[in-house]
């Protein structure tokens, strides 16, 4: 009986899944982003984002517990000099997964998963949505908007003429 066994085999033999992850993982962290099934998105995040976690603390130890699960040197190396600076404040949820649709071959869903602090995009949508809030529609912002200046133009324009033939009639 399977009780309690809450556990994605992904249809291979434990080896074969331990070396599939590392090299998914691996690639992760190299490309920042990479693009795979759903299934296979999850799996790798419940893999990797135990290794981010200790790749914030740099030392002799967790750097060899990170290189037993993903034997590249160079991987290690990025993770922990660039990877691990910027993740260092946030507490959790160091990857994001966006569903891309369905594979054309076999119908599989489909994603991609990236780190979350290295997606610029992201982070520019959300600076900008902030920026530009507002309780009013644009509708009525851009129709209200364009009759104040010109009516400020105008209030502006008429003292300084009168003022102007003021002085012409003075001399």
């Amino acid at each position: 009986m399977r009780h309690n066994k809450k556990f994605n085999h992904l249809g291979r033999t434990a080896s074969h899944r331990s070396a599939m992850l590392s090299n998914m993982a691996c690639s992760l962290i190299k490309h920042k982003r990479i693009t795979t099934t759903v299934a296979k998105a999850k799996a790798l995040k419940k893999f990797v984002e135990p290794l981010l976690t200790k790749s914030k603390n740099d030392t002799t130890n967790s750097r060899r517990v990170v290189f037993s699960n993903l034997q590249d040197k160079h991987v290690v190396t990025e993770l922990f000099k660039e990877i691990s600076v910027k993740i260092a404040d946030r507490p959790g949820g160091y990857t994001r997964i966006i569903k891309t649709g369905h594979r054309l071959g076999d119908n599989a869903e489909m994603c991609f998963i990236e780190l979350v602090d290295y997606n610029e995009n992201m982070a520019k949508e959300k600076v900008a949505k902030k920026a530009t809030r507002t309780r009013r529609s644009k509708k009525n912002v851009a129709e209200t908007a364009a009759p104040a200046v010109e009516e400020a133009q105008v209030v502006e324009e008429a003292p300084v003429a009168e003022a102007a033939a003021e002085e012409a009639k003075a001399e």
